[in-house]
């Protein structure tokens, strides 16, 4: 029987993530935060998981999210070399992103700085959202900045952390309060020449079409105006795809 993606984070991975905390912090309570987890672990799901381990970093860490973030940051290990192994090798971050999604907007500037190092390992799509509510507009204009960047998680980000509708995380609607940057940066990526990208842009319009039809309509009449590439076509049409089965019934 194939392994439930919730059974990854277990006591092994508890093991896993205490074992790099105690090499860059010795005092580090290893065994306790161990035991912290792997007690409470029976009959929980995935998110409830997900929030165990960040009741753990809250309890036997720093108790600072400055200080936390310093060790965090020394643990994260190389940068992704392809598009793929952001769950092959970067999985056991998860629990860490769940941490700082929890406490993103009590440091702003330096929450943004983490997310940005994360997003190359794992993914920041989640925990970049409550930067994104709390500060929209100057938040749309980092992320502007990012889809432009040479490193294709971070331009992936970009777009994914915009979803209206992105699973497991809370509706936003920042595409439609800050839709001239939205638009902006979704038109930066619409020429990505990496698939990984062009999904999550054509992801994105596919939730933007549930919400607000005219201006999805409004940004893809904009690009087929204007010159569009094979890349700019192909998110066109998988940002469409809900609305042509609407159609087919």
């Amino acid at each position: 029987m194939a392994k439930k993606f919730k059974d990854y984070y277990d006591a092994e991975c508890a093991k896993l993530i205490a074992g790099k905390l105690s090499a860059v912090w010795p005092t580090f309570d290893e065994k306790a935060f161990i035991e912290f987890i792997t007690n409470q672990l029976e009959g929980k799901e995935f998110t409830d998981r997900q929030d165990l381990f960040a009741n753990a970093f809250e309890t036997y860490l720093t108790g600072t999210y400055e200080n936390d973030l310093s060790l965090f940051t020394q643990i994260l290990g190389p940068e992704l070399q392809t598009t793929t192994g952001m769950f092959t090798y970067g999985w056991w971050l998860w629990p860490v992103g769940r941490y700082v999604e929890r406490h993103s907007t009590k440091n702003i500037p330096l929450s943004i700085d983490f997310i940005y190092e994360l997003t190359k390992r794992f993914t920041g799509e989640f925990a970049i959202r409550p930067i994104i509510a709390a500060e929209p507009r100057n938040t749309m204009e980092i992320i502007l900045k990012w889809s432009k960047d040479e490193n294709v998680h971070v331009r992936r980000l970009a777009s994914e952390g915009l979803r209206p509708r992105l699973p497991w995380a809370k509706k936003s609607m920042v595409a439609v309060q800050e839709f001239d940057l939205y638009k902006h940066i979704l038109t930066n990526l619409r020429h990505d020449k990496e698939k990984f990208v062009q999904k999550s842009v054509g992801n994105n319009l596919n939730d933007l079409m549930k919400e607000k039809p005219e201006l999805t309509k409004l940004i893809i009449s904009d690009w087929e105006q204007d010159h569009p590439s094979k890349e700019t076509l192909w998110i066109i049409k998988h940002g469409l795809r809900s609305e042509r089965k609407k159609m087919d019934k």
